[in-house]
């Protein structure tokens, strides 16, 4: 019997693995239909002996110095402060738009003021910021959203800016610096030895057992479990009864070039040219020394498996009702960026695993229709029914 049926190895579970395995004791079973664990953030070397990321580029990054505290204890760190390019009018400028940018971009010599005096006069003040597209305009104007984030953010999301939740582009500032980092966090570094090295010393204790190649609905009617808690998409968990939440999956094309450097920094972002948003060279983010280098080119698509929720009001409160559902099963948790449709940084999963787990360990139990998990005396009955109805 495991005290805990864990499904999905990626950030999201494997912290709650560790926790529940090495601070309370449990006996704790992870499933993963992949055949590794880690999640997106899986890296392996590739034929060349190159290390790379599976699933795109994964850079960490977060000021909470526990959740960094956190990880140190399973990885040693090289400091990466992350810089992207935009191929915006035949130049590469940097974003986040800066001070920089302006003046490569337009041919000027302005300092920090006269930069902000510049976004001031572009810019269209908006009384309600709702959308993406409000934030951008109402900070620099309708010239620099179409030249960097509007083509961009309609091949990323499949939608346009004016129906996309505003805390999208909120999440890529405006400079009057010249600051050229993509992050200004302040821990910013990558794992010493990659983030699959990582995993596997979080998952090494003895309590924890790991099934790969597995799909959790094949097995969870005969492994015996007295709690689930479950990292993947929260619609497929319920057979997508309220229909199928929207998610933006991504092509990756990799390559690898007979030259020590394909680009000028780890990511180039393309957001009007070409159907690829972004390239990015993995040897600028793990300081890797090779004779050759490896890229990858990705290409969003509405199909495929589940990267990012999209954020708009109509799937927010399609989540809404999943959400409810989901806090009616008193021994089933819901964690991760699939899990909560929320488009999370890898910071804000480890934190809020964390967060979970705190809430495990100190006996606090859900709240079911208004009454603690403890007061009802048909809790189990309750949950074993609702298992079977939603995975039959």
């Amino acid at each position: 019997m495991f005290d805990y049926l864990i499904v999905g190895a990626g950030f999201a579970g494997s912290v709650l693995a560790e926790r529940l395995a090495t601070q309370s004791h449990k006996k704790v079973l992870i499933i993963d239909k992949r055949n590794h664990i880690g999640g997106n953030t899986y890296d392996y070397y590739d034929e060349h002996g190159i290390l790379v990321h599976k699933y795109g580029p994964h850079i960490f990054h977060t000021n909470s110095f526990e959740v960094f505290s956190y990880l140190s204890k399973f990885t040693q760190w090289r400091q990466y402060e992350h810089c992207v390019l935009a191929s915006v009018d035949g130049q590469l400028v940097p974003i986040p738009i800066n001070q920089n940018t302006i003046n490569c971009l337009y041919g000027l010599n302005l300092n920090s003021e006269e930069v902000a005096e510049f976004y001031n006069n572009r810019a269209e003040k908006r009384t309600i910021i709702k959308t993406s597209e409000d934030v951008v305009i109402n900070a620099v104007g309708k010239e620099l959203y179409e030249k960097f984030f509007k083509g961009y953010s309609k091949k990323q999301w499949g939608i346009d800016p004016s129906e996309l939740d505003a805390s999208v582009t909120a999440r890529v500032p405006t400079r009057t610096n010249k600051d050229n980092r993509y992050f200004t966090d302040t821990y910013q570094s990558m794992p010493l030895h990659g983030y699959t090295k990582l995993f596997e010393s979080m998952l090494s204790h003895p309590g924890i057992k790991i099934m790969l190649n597995t799909d959790y609905k094949d097995v969870i009617d005969i492994i015996p479990h007295k709690k689930l808690i479950y990292t993947g998409p929260v619609d497929d968990y319920f057979n997508n009864c309220y229909g199928k939440l929207p998610y933006r999956s991504i092509d990756f094309k990799f390559e690898t070039f007979d030259t020590e450097c394909f680009q000028p920094t780890g990511t180039v972002n393309y957001p009007n040219n070409h159907a690829y948003t972004r390239i990015t060279e993995f040897k600028y983010l793990t300081g890797q020394t090779h004779h050759k280098t490896s890229i990858v080119y990705e290409y969003p698509t509405a199909e495929g498996d589940p990267y990012y929720p999209i954020p708009c009001p109509e799937n927010n409160n399609m989540y809404r009702k999943y959400k409810l559902l989901a806090d009616t099963l008193p021994n089933v948790y819901f964690t991760g960026r699939l899990g909560t449709y929320k488009y999370y940084n890898m910071d804000q999963v480890v934190a809020q695993s964390l967060a979970l787990f705190k809430k495990l360990s100190t006996g606090e139990t859900k709240e079911v229709n208004g009454h603690k998990g403890e007061l009802i005396k048909i809790e189990n009955k309750i949950s074993d029914d609702r298992n079977r109805i939603y995975k039959s």
